[in-house]
Parts: structure tokens; C-alpha cells; sequence
């Protein structure tokens, strides 16, 4: 019987199910803390109602009614009207006074945070085993024309959930076959929308990367978001402070670094080698977190902490891995998959694939025909790129020559000599 969606949440949801607060004494974060964003919500929106604040902050009504009224024993408060139990306030001057200083330190006034202890809660409780065949990985894969070789060696590294090294020639489909490996999860995760620690904020949601699912699940503590598991994609624009916590100076709010995103998902360290950064600097800077699934953040007044490094961190490089890493590094990375050079089977299958997909005649025996001239012109190997590559070149052609696309051998080799210089090297 097949599972639907809602199903696969609650399952999720037992795996780790934090309540919310009912009362301040059950709060993982200080009190405080609370006091700081009420005051700094406020400031910027000049009144509020204990039923805003509470929607505002992710805390229930019986937890900011609770801050609401020992901050208003301190005549923090104006109250404007009353609305059954629930308060219409402003800050007094007072209020605003001590708002202002407080917005000096931080200007966060967003979802409470939950504490550092339930973060490490959280991540460890919801690493997951990955039940996984050949037919799944396929299914997860099917726009991609994989080998079985391939794919019997992805699905145990996918399952012994350590790192993975990805290499091979350009153009053979690493990024495409790294980029998908997420479709695997099938379940969803519970991502806070920021981490306290020693008082300081640390924002970790981030929508821009992690997809939210819509649920109506309500059980749960409103300052955790149901996402799928993430995928973190990071290229050639990777540099050394991503992997840090990044201190916006004008709000004083901490970001999230990459891996801290990451967990509970995949991170992919793709084009491995042309970073900003060194492959050195990289190896070296995660050496730990690869062997002992822990990291380590510092605060920008020097207190470090641990988070946890749950996650499969897959680099993809088309250059030597013996080139960029020693023998210690390597060694923790169990998984080294070579993509190879596409084989004729596997190009025209890419090839046909395409010609449906873009619904383009083609004379008969086209695939053969461009096998032997990239074999000719290219660098003696075929490589899984050229199908589309080229393809999409004879599209050009024939829309600026006005005449309708056709795969045919003149065209082919037209195609070909624009696409490779004389000495066989692919301009890319």
C-alpha cells in the first residue's frame, strides 16, 4: 500500500516531535532573550498585541503573555485596549529607551530561536537510513541515462551515508548525477528557523535553500520548520568565510555557514579544485568533521561550540583526486566513483532522449554518424555532453537560417567543426 504524503509526515514527526512551551518555565531559551525581540518588534512596528507577538515570535499566547506581563510590572508597556485576553500595547518611554539600546546589540526581532542543546537534539535524532535498490536509484535518476555499473556503485555510498568523491573527464554528467542524488529522500525534516547560543542568534533557515512543506500538522513547536531534506549545492564561488558564522555587521545577526545548512541533507562541493578557496584550506579546515561528524563555530568574541556535521558531503571535480588531496584525506572519504567516458550504448540512448524531447526529425543512422565525428574531431572519447551540445547547435543553425531542424549528416558535421577547435580540444 502505497504511503501518502501525510503519512510520511507524521512518521517524521515521531521521530522527533518538539513541543512547544506551555509555560515560561518550559523555555530551552532565556527569558531575556524573549524580552529583546518583544522590545525590538515593537520599536519597529510601534504597537503590537500579545496574539501578534506570539504569531510573530513562533512562541504560544500563554508563553508571551506570561514575558508580557512581568516586562509590563517594569512599566515597559502602555496598554491601548484589551480584546478578551489579549492586550493592545506600546512601548513606553521607557520601553523605548531600553528597545534602542537593545537594538544596538542586535537588530533581530524574527521566530525565536530554539536552544543549541535541542539543535543537537534534533540533527542526531533525525539522521535517517536510506533504504535503496537499483530500481530506486534509477527511478530518483530517470532523466539521466546511467549505466548499472554506475548505479551499483552510488547506491552503497548513498546507503553507508559517508562523504562521496565524484571524478572523471568534463562533460561526462558529474553535476547532473551530484545535483539529483537528494531525490533519494523520499522523508522531511524539521529545520529551526534560528539557534540560540550564549545569547547570540544564529539564523539557519534559509528559503532560498531549504524547500518548506506545507502541513497541516500543527503539534509541533511553531519555531521549527517541516522541509524535504536539504541540498546545499556550492561551485566555484565557495570561499573561506562560507564555512564560518557570518556576522552581518549592521544587524549583528549570525548566519548559518554552508555545512550547518546542510545537515540532516547533502552538501555538494561541486567543480572540487577551482574554488576561491584551496583544496587545501578545505581539506584541512574538515579533516574532523569528515571523520568525527562534529564541527566547530567561533563567535565573533572567540567562544567556540560544536554543532553537528550530519550530512553526506559529495565533492565532484574532473581533475586527479591524487592532485588535490593526500592519503589521509582521502581515507575519509570511502567512496571514490569514477565517471567514465560515455559508452556508445549510453551516447545514443542521450541522444535519442533528446531528439523526442525536442521532437526534431532525424535521418537514420544519426547517432552512428555523430559518433564517428566527435571520435574524429573531439578528443578521441565520447562524452555524454556532446548529444545535447551539439544538437542544440544544429537548432541555432537552422533557426537563423529560417529552415526547419533537421538531424542529418551535413548538418551533423556543420555542427561538429563549430563545436571543437582544429587540435581536438572542447571549447567550453
Amino acid at each position: 500500500m502505497q504511503t501518502t504524503e501525510a503519512e510520511k509526515q507524521t512518521e517524521i514527526d515521531l521521530v522527533y516531535n518538539p513541543q512547544a512551551p506551555s509555560k515560561l518555565q518550559d523555555l530551552d531559551i532565556p527569558v531575556t532573550l524573549v524580552e529583546d525581540l518583544i522590545l525590538r518588534y515593537l520599536y519597529n512596528k510601534g504597537s503590537g498585541s500579545t496574539s501578534k507577538l506570539s504569531d510573530a515570535l513562533k512562541l504560544p499566547f500563554s508563553v508571551i503573555d506570561a514575558v508580557f506581563q512581568q516586562m509590563r510590572k517594569r512599566q515597559l508597556f502602555e496598554v491601548t485596549g484589551l480584546d478578551s485576553n489579549n492586550y493592545l500595547f506600546k512601548l513606553s518611554e521607557t520601553g523605548r529607551d531600553q528597545a534602542f539600546n537593545r537594538l544596538q546589540i542586535c537588530h533581530y526581532a524574527g521566530p525565536a530561536p530554539v536552544s543549541i542543546e535541542n539543535y543537537h537534539a534534533s540533527v542526531k535524532a533525525q539522521v535517517t537510513d536510506i533504504n535503496l535498490d537499483r530500481s530506486s536509484i534509477k527511478n530518483a535518476l530517470s532523466d539521466l541515462v546511467l549505466t548499472d555499473k554506475l548505479v551499483d556503485q552510488l547506491g552503497p555510498a548513498l546507503i553507508s551515508q559517508n562523504s562521496i568523491f565524484v571524478y572523471g573527464p568534463t562533460g561526462n554528467g558529474k553535476t547532473s548525477i551530484v545535483r539529483r542524488l537528494f531525490r533519494v529522500y523520499q522523508d522531511t525534516v524539521l529545520i529551526p528557523y534560528a539557534v540560540e547560543f550564549d545569547g547570540q542568534i544564529i539564523v539557519l533557515y534559509d528559503p532560498a535553500v531549504h524547500e518548506r512543506v506545507e502541513t497541516n500538522v500543527t503539534a509541533i513547536d511553531p519555531r521549527w520548520v517541516l522541509c524535504r531534506r536539504p541540498c546545499i549545492i556550492a561551485g566555484g564561488e565557495l570561499a573561506p568565510e562560507m564555512l564560518e558564522l557570518q556576522l552581518e555587521e549592521s544587524t549583528k545577526v549570525y548566519a548559518a555557514p554552508l555545512q550547518m545548512r546542510a545537515n540532516n541533507g547533502i552538501l555538494v562541493i561541486d567543480d572540487f579544485g577551482r574554488q576561491i578557496l584551496s583544496p587545501q584550506y578545505l581539506l584541512n579546515r574538515w579533516i574532523v568533521p569528515l571523520d568525527r561528524r562534529v564541527d566547530y563555530l567561533t563567535l565573533k568574541y572567540g567562544v567556540k561550540f560544536q554543532i553537528p556535521f550530519e550530512m553526506i558531503v559529495v565533492f565532484s571535480t574532473n581533475l586527479d583526486p591524487n592532485d588535490l588531496a593526500d592519503e589521509a584525506f582521502l581515507r575519509r572519504i570511502p567512496n571514490k566513483i569514477h565517471i567514465k567516458a560515455a559508452e556508445p550504448v549510453v551516447f545514443d540512448e542521450i541522444f535519442n532522449r533528446i531528439l523526442a524531447e525536442k521532437n526534431i526529425a532525424c535521418h537514420e543512422n544519426s547517432e552512428k554518424v555523430l559518433r564517428e565525428l566527435c571520435l574524429q574531431f573531439g578528443p578521441r572519447e565520447l562524452r555524454a555532453c556532446y548529444p545535447r551540445d551539439i544538437i542544440d547547435i544544429i537548432v541555432s543553425i537552422s533557426g537563423y537560417e529560417g529552415k526547419p531542424t533537421e538531424i542529418n549528416e551535413a548538418n551533423l558535421k556543420r555542427a561538429v567543426k563549430l563545436y571543437f577547435t582544429k587540435t581536438g580540444i572542447l571549447l567550453k
